[in-house]
């Protein structure tokens, strides 16, 4: 890590400390200090001075965004440095670019040397590609049935009408949004696109303009994945940094691991090769389609799960598409002669569709590659079978851990600070410095607290009268548990559910029972559903994974949170297994190691839910008694807001029904 340049080095004067910039800030506002977020900004300057790394643990309601946005404008000015912020939600991405940052600019413009500059980067697939857009794919490409054709249709055709209008491509920008299917006929992937100087559209390309406006600038506001592909890859993504400050740390392993992982099917090998067909695949088209119809029979035949062995039976096949891949690449990546030559858009498909052929070839390699290594304990990746209804069979590979990866590309190149409300799992930080790779020695940790009481505001219910959680989906005591719970509370719950079959079972059964709303997750899209939950104060909202950790609905609508059960991981998921069983070899606990911590981290998040601004009260109601009756109970307890805890049934119904009254 090289060291920055000291501010005596530049020409911008540093007239303020941090904690006087906050103050400013605050003030311009409108807002009141707030002791954790002092703390927390003093640390994240501390961390950029010493250069060390640190991990921040910033309840609701502590101001995070600004405690660390102050220090990163104070040093980007300072040393003449770019800091990256990287976020793992849209919604994030837009209060900081939207909200945060202007607002931060017009505060703290007085007391810098200069107005502090930011801008938004993301994926160039999230861009409008006009080359792409101006050579849409034939409806047949897209592999799908004459019913859905009509409606991809209207989307694209919509999507054509905002190309002639909009002025920045950006696919958020267009309201109402596509599905995804539909945007992906008209962008491209950064693999895809075949670099501005070659592209007939290069000048006017949407992305690139996006790219040239983020340079030199104070701040840049990305996401996970892009930071992931930066540090992933060699090719340089964002602008020149040494200091990232990652946002929403809890989801830093996953959105990593999501970036690292490679998937093989068949549908889109054979979008490939229809592709390459229409650019004079001379024939190598028609063998890759035989190949991967092959390879498929074989793959339909293996259960789901992990694939520990590569049998004789499945190598050559891979073998094969490994080789029919390339030789449909080839034969459609060298420049072509006569008129064809003098067709740039054709050209531009041309080098687009090698890339994109270039990474199936890799990642069928990357596959092979996992089972040529004699001793398993040395397997880096981990390889499985997933059948799904829409995209057929496919093979995907992933890291076995990203901590490795993180330690060299991210952590050994940066300073980087770590922020969330959900950081110490079992009451220390220790678990996700380890998901992270951060050596020992090299960082420091905040726990900058919340301005909530938990203890007087919330209470943890956990009955012990409900029976343990079976296979059999939820038991009619769980089910007459929560029909009490809702009704003590008037509705106004908000139901975490560790599968999609219990919440479908819950929402069937209150929809009998209860005379209040009950929407379920998949009803209509996620923010519909939870601004109807917001402006509806009685009714109910059920859901399962991205429920527990996306919604933000404070006040009186969500006065009761309940998780039929502890979110352990799936015993059928091959990739946490697979980080669970190398635990255990290396003589760690991988129960605890792997299983536990997702759980506490997902009842972290899930809990609060439940607190979203000071005045807020109610009730977290774990119908899982394992919680308090297990040994591991008291890891995922310390992991939790410290509520006020009970397991009286006649305790928590009255205290519902004085919320209510209140």
């Amino acid at each position: 890590m090289s060291p920055s340049p000291s501010p005596e080095s530049t020409d911008v004067p540093l007239t303020s400390s941090t904690t006087e910039l906050l103050a400013h800030a605050v003030e311009a506002l409108g807002g009141s200090t707030r002791a954790g977020q002092v703390a927390m900004a003093e640390a994240v300057t501390k961390a950029l001075e010493s250069e060390r790394h640190l991990a921040v643990q910033a309840g609701t309601g502590t101001g995070k965004s600004l405690a660390y946005l102050v220090p990163a404008i104070a040093h980007a000015q300072a040393t003449d440095t770019t800091v990256i912020v990287s976020t793992a939600t849209i919604a994030l991405q837009r209060q900081l670019v939207d909200r945060d940052l202007p607002r931060l600019a017009d505060a703290l413009e007085p007391h810098l040397g200069r107005r502090p500059t930011f801008a938004i980067m993301k994926g160039r697939s999230n861009y409008l590609c006009m080359n792409k857009i101006g050579a849409a794919e034939d409806p047949e490409d897209a592999l799908i049935d004459e019913e859905e054709l009509s409606w991809l249709g209207r989307h694209i055709a919509r999507i054509h009408e905002w190309a002639n209008e909009t002025e920045t491509g950006d696919r958020d920008s267009l309201d109402p949004g596509v599905p995804d299917l539909a945007w992906k006929q008209v962008s491209v992937s950064a693999q895809e696109c075949i670099g501005a100087s070659r592209c007939p559209h290069g000048e006017a390309c949407f992305a690139e303009a996006a790219r040239r406006k983020a340079q030199d600038v104070d701040v840049i506001v990305t996401n996970h994945a892009m930071l992931a592909i930066d540090a992933l890859s060699d090719a340089t993504i964002l602008p020149e940094h040494d200091v990232v400050i990652v946002d929403e740390a809890h989801e830093l392993d996953g959105r990593i691991t999501s970036v690292a992982t490679t998937e093989i099917g068949v549908t889109a090998l054979t979008m490939s090769a229809r592709r390459a067909g229409k650019l004079g695949a001379s024939g190598s088209d028609e063998k890759l389609v035989d190949v991967a119809k092959e390879w498929e029979q074989h793959m339909l035949g293996l259960e789901p799960g992990r694939l520990e062995v590569l049998s004789d039976e499945l190598r050559p096949l891979l073998v094969a598409l490994r080789d029919a891949i390339w030789r449909c690449k080839e034969a459609i990546a060298h420049s072509p002669t006569g008129e064809a030559a003098n067709d740039p858009e054709r050209n531009a498909e041309r080098l687009s569709l090698a890339n994109h052929l270039t990474d199936q070839h890799d990642g069928v390699v990357r596959i092979l590659e996992v089972f040529d290594e004699e001793d398993p304990a040395k397997q880096l990746d981990v390889v499985w079978v997933n059948h799904d209804e829409r995209r057929g069979v496919t093979l995907k590979v992933a890291p076995l851990s990203v901590a490795g990866l993180l330690n060299t590309r991210l952590f050994a190149e940066n300073t980087v600070v770590l922020a969330s409300a959900t950081l110490t799992i079992g009451g220390n930080f220790d678990a996700m410095a380890a998901s992270w790779g951060l050596a020992k020695g090299t960082w420091d940790c905040l726990d900058a607290g919340t301005p909530f009481d938990p203890a007087k505001a919330g209470i943890l219910y956990v009955p012990r009268h409900v029976p343990y959680p079976g296979r059999d989906g939820l038991s009619d005591q769980t089910l007459d548990e929560i029909y009490e719970l809702i009704m003590a509370a008037g509705g106004r719950t908000l139901g975490l559910f560790s599968s999609r079959r219990a919440a479908v079972q819950a929402t069937e059964a209150m929809r009998e029972r209860l005379p209040f709303d009950v929407l379920c997750q998949g009803d209509d899209s996620t923010g519909v559903l939870v601004e109807r939950f917001s402006k509806q104060e009685n009714t109910c909202l059920f859901g399962t994974l991205s429920l527990w950790q996306g919604v933000d609905v404070p006040g009186r609508s969500c006065s009761l949170v309940i998780m039929d059960k502890i979110p352990f991981p799936r015993p059928d998921d091959p990739l946490l297994q697979a980080r669970k069983e190398a635990a255990d070899a290396e003589g760690r606990n991988g129960f605890m190691e792997v299983a536990a911590t997702h759980a506490a981290l997902l009842m972290a998040q899930g809990a609060g839910r439940l607190l979203r601004r000071v005045s807020d009260r109610g009730v977290v109601a774990v119908l899982d008694k394992r919680l308090v009756e297990k040994r591991y109970g008291s890891f995922l307890l310390n992991s939790m807001p410290r509520f006020w805890r009970t397991s009286d049934p006649q305790v928590v119904r009255s205290a519902l029904k004085r919320l209510v009254a209140s």
